[in-house]
């Protein structure tokens, strides 16, 4: 028999509504710390819906809150409210009115899935519980999740679970995707400076080229994970840039080298940092070289909390029907992307989730100049963040 889609009918004005917003928030995109006029129209709509909005958690952030009934039960569900610093290179009619910054992400269609929800759940808003809806600014990066804490987030707004989706092009268009346990990796970036000895491109002796020093460490730092690292433990060290010298006949007296730093486990990420800093100074000593290094811990392992997790699953197999099994899988593997979401569940149980962006024509990665959030999906985001609220505050 073919399959027959779910019957979601009841949300589809709330997803027609989501895409007008959607598209509205690609147009005028804001950079971390800075989505002044997105957290305008989100505190807004929510307002207008029925919610008590609290502004200023991590500058730009807020939260909306709607209480039905007398239970105690809390839940948080959080959407990423920040752009990047692209030139959008989609022609779409919606595109950037902002040159530079583009939602390459698709934090615009989060933003806007989640405000399809909270309308459709003041409607008809069958839980007993309190509903926090959590608008983080400054994921790219920034560890906005983390200053929304610092500013008392969950002292102010205690939730007994909080969950959160992300968009992922490759993934069928809709399909909900689920991982138990690490997720995603932690995220490091490490800045070395090598200090050499400049002089004469035709005269190397006497000085310490820093050119060299760079490119033996470059070498190096392959054989921490090809060498030391089980083959069952997933650990990424790249070289994402090598800047030094300005002229082919001059020895440079410096080199600035920028490293991105992935792990699934703590420990491992605890030893790659030990051995990145070895292996480094090592190499610089041997040539003559001093070196800085500036290990800036960025965002930890997020870690799916399984039981929290085996919930959220089994709300998207209630939504999709028992004739969509191949709409809601396990991932087949990790991330090796970071997501500061990760702070959130060191604070709360809770779990996060992928949900296709498409393949083919909606397969192009997100943070590209030619990537856009597929609208067809918000129609499955909004029944999802609604199914999953009405589950988990159940009357």
């Amino acid at each position: 028999m073919p399959h027959r889609e779910p019957n979601l009918e009841a949300f589809q004005p709330y997803a027609d509504e989501s895409q007008t917003l959607r598209r509205h928030i690609h147009q005028y995109p804001e950079l971390g710390f800075e989505e002044r006029q997105t957290a305008d129209l989100v505190a807004r709509k929510l307002e207008e819906w029925g919610y008590q909005v609290t502004r200023g958690l991590g500058i730009t952030g807020l939260v909306g809150t709607l209480k039905r009934g007398n239970s105690p039960r809390t839940l948080g569900i959080r959407a990423d409210m920040d752009a990047l610093p692209i030139l959008e290179n989609t022609q779409l009619p919606y595109s950037s009115q902002h040159e530079g910054i583009m939602h390459a992400c698709g934090h615009d269609g989060h933003t806007a899935m989640l405000l399809g929800a909270a309308h459709y759940l003041a409607d008809h808003a069958c839980f007993d519980g309190t509903l926090h809806l959590i608008f983080q600014p400054a994921e790219e990066g920034l560890a906005g999740a983390q200053k929304m804490i610092d500013d008392g987030l969950f002292k102010r707004f205690p939730c007994d679970a909080v969950f959160a989706m992300h968009n992922m092009p490759g993934f069928p268009q809709g399909q909900f995707v689920f991982g138990e346990g690490a997720f995603m990796a932690s995220s490091d970036t490490v800045t070395l400076t090598i200090h050499g000895k400049g002089g004469h491109g035709a005269m190397p002796k006497g000085t310490v080229d820093a050119v060299v020093v760079g490119a033996s460490i470059v070498m190096a730092l392959q054989t921490i994970v090809a060498r030391n690292l089980g083959a069952q433990e997933p650990g990424v060290i790249t070289v994402g840039s090598f800047q030094s010298g300005m002229a082919s006949n001059v020895i440079a007296d410096s080199a600035v080298l920028k490293l991105s730093v992935r792990a699934l486990d703590p420990q491992v990420r605890e030893w790659l940092e030990e051995r990145i800093k070895t292996l480094v100074a090592a190499q610089a000593a041997s040539y003559g070289a001093r070196i800085d290094i500036d290990y800036d811990h960025t965002y930890p392992v997020l870690v799916n909390q399984p039981e929290m997790t085996r919930f959220a699953k089994q709300v998207a197999k209630n939504l999709m029907g028992e004739s969509h099994p191949q709409q809601v899988i396990d991932i087949p593997e990790p991330l090796m992307g970071s997501e500061d979401f990760a702070f959130m569940l060191n604070q709360c149980p809770g779990s996060y989730l992928l949900l296709g962006n498409g393949q083919g024509e909606n397969s192009c990665m997100v943070h590209n100049p030619g990537y856009d959030f597929n609208d067809a999906i918000i129609l499955r985001g909004i029944a999802y963040w609604s199914a999953l609220t009405q589950e988990f505050l159940k009357e």
